[in-house]
């Protein structure tokens, strides 16, 4: 073979290769998608938020996460209307997106294929894959075209596994059987739209780590997920720590207003509007004789501050 045609070749195979749809993203498109983190990041791409991150975020209102994420221009993070396993409980954690689609036979031949290449599992269902990737701290979330019936994306063998592997949970926008059986996990978790004694058929896995739709919300791998009683917010990962210590002092905020308002030393239109210099003066007083120990770092307080117009 000469040299121009040894080139077609590798050409025309680049080519084939490149327009090969992956079951599971590679590190470099996860990585685009999501370029806008700076910091570490997991093998597999996606933005590793900190442990620490995670752990102030569970006290954070799905209201103030909200308004942050609407404020910066996100308005289309928020779902509602779930079926909670353990409804008090609250949720934080990384994501690790799977999408479901109605069963076509050629194309989940496909899939199946191309997941040989990509060393998934080749015993029991497609729906097992994203649980093998899944490490502490993650969470499984998957668009499954709320599908109820013979849509039941696992039952608490499944579950089982999810938590050994991450010690949280799931949030379908579809549904699980055996929900008894998960109940009894202890530390597991799962915001879904119904339960289903039925198995799961006429549907199939077309990928995992792409951006995914649940509900109302566009997700992305490596959002940070904040599931709670009333509903699920999907943060963007290099938003989360400046949403969490703005909802932070807006709590402090609130709590201050609702304390001076109640010793009826301010009119209720003083807090309710852009604070004046001695209010100001007043609130960081307050701070620093607070009698619980702040949420964030003094420094992080001072930081933060010092730059905004509260």
């Amino acid at each position: 073979m000469n040299k121009k045609m040894l080139l077609a070749t590798t050409f025309i195979l680049g080519c084939f290769v490149s327009f090969a749809q992956n079951v599971g993203s590679s590190p470099e498109y996860i990585k685009a998608l999501t370029s806008d983190w700076k910091g570490e990041r997991f093998a597999d791409g996606r933005p590793k938020v900190t442990d620490a991150i995670l752990e102030r975020l569970k006290k954070i209102s799905l209201e103030e996460a909200w308004g942050v994420l609407r404020n910066k221009g996100f308005q289309n993070q928020f779902e509602g209307d779930w079926t909670i396993i353990q409804p008090d409980q609250v949720m934080t954690g990384r994501v690790v997106t799977a999408q479901y689609m109605p069963l076509r036979p050629d194309l989940e031949k496909q899939v199946k294929e191309k997941g040989k290449t990509e060393n998934m599992a080749q015993k029991g269902g497609t729906n097992s894959w994203p649980i093998d990737l899944l490490t502490i701290g993650d969470v499984y979330v998957a668009d499954a075209y709320g599908k109820i019936a013979d849509g039941t994306l696992i039952g608490d063998n499944l579950g089982n596994s999810i938590y050994a592997k991450s010690h949280r949970g799931v949030v379908f926008y579809g549904s699980i059987r055996d929900q008894e059986g998960l109940t009894e996990i202890k530390g597991f978790n799962g915001w879904i739209k119904g339960a289903d004694p039925s198995y799961i058929q006429q549907m199939m896995l077309t990928s995992i780590n792409a951006p995914i739709r649940v509900g109302r919300a566009t997700v992305l791998p490596g959002d940070i997920v904040l599931a709670k009683k009333y509903g699920v917010v999907f943060i963007p990962a290099f938003l989360v720590e400046d949403l969490v210590l703005t909802s932070e002092v807006t709590a402090l905020r609130d709590q201050f207003g609702h304390q001076r308002l109640q010793e009826k030393k301010y009119l209720a239109g003083e807090i309710d509007s852009e604070w004046t210099e001695e209010i100001k003066k007043d609130f960081l007083n307050w701070l620093n004789s607070y009698p619980d120990k702040l949420p964030m770092s003094k420094d992080e307080l001072d930081k933060y501050l010092k730059d905004r117009n509260y």
